[in-house]
């Protein structure tokens, strides 16, 4: 029988190996634009916030970006359903569903692409992996999970630094005011920490932001990645290292 310490080098090694090919499926994937949106599942279609999420990715969808979500219901399915009803042939729409032990969040049905989840933080790093710039829409506590997740690889680097657009001043004005006076206030952050967060009412002035991360995207992408054939078996490893990957 294997001690612990078997165990745990054994679950490192694994982990290692993870790592390694989803950053070898990065690589692999970094020819499509790609915007993260993050928002409440609670908010219904006649919301206004429904609705102005919902112009903001179709605006993103006719500029053939694609569109990541948690897959879900709410704002997460406005989102996905805006690339869909654009029709252009190019922009897809991805969802990154999660299966928590005691609900169960159905995927909304405007998915071209669904990758599915038993663990938040396998998500958070797919979500990072995928995009190039972020949007916070309105949303509660798992919403600010997704913020703060991806706040903090750019602090310390361990993502390239992108646009993080929190749409809707009147509810993340307040967090950025207390961040300012308390955190950086007290020295735990600094004033360079706040660059690449930019608070915005409408859509068009996020899409301001997300435009110029655009331009980036374009000017640096190199050639073209290896054949699909390689990607395709990065992301089958990648899926089967998963379901050994240990619980949070």
């Amino acid at each position: 029988m294997p001690t612990i310490d078997e165990v745990r080098a054994q679950i490192q090694r694994t982990l290692d190996q993870y790592f390694d090919l989803e950053s070898e499926l990065q690589r692999l994937e970094k020819d499509r634009f790609r915007v993260c949106i993050f928002g409440s599942a609670r908010i219904r279609p006649e919301d206004p916030t429904y609705q102005m999420v919902y112009r903001m990715a179709r605006m993103l969808a006719e500029l053939n970006i694609d569109i990541v979500t948690g897959g879900g219901p709410g704002l997460m399915e406005a989102a996905n359903r805006a690339v869909r009803d654009a029709h252009n042939g190019q922009s897809q729409s991805i969802g990154l569903p999660i299966h928590l032990p005691h609900s169960h969040e159905l995927a909304n049905k405007h998915l071209d692409i669904k990758s599915e989840h038993k663990r938040f933080s396998s998500r958070l790093d797919e979500f990072m992996r995928l995009s190039h710039a972020v949007i916070v829409a309105p949303g509660g506590i798992g919403t600010l999970l997704e913020l703060v997740y991806v706040w903090q690889l750019i602090q310390v680097r361990m993502i390239e630094s992108r646009a993080v657009v929190l749409l809707d001043s009147s509810l993340w004005g307040g967090l950025l005011e207390w961040m300012r006076e308390q955190l950086l206030g007290r020295g735990f952050v600094s004033a360079g920490d706040f660059a690449p967060v930019h608070c915005v009412d409408t859509p068009e002035e996020a899409l301001m932001y997300i435009k110029e991360e655009l331009e980036k995207f374009r000017a640096q992408q190199e050639q073209k990645p290896e054949g699909a054939a390689r990607a395709a078996e990065a992301a089958w490893m990648l899926e089967e290292l998963e379901k050994q990957r240990p619980e949070n």
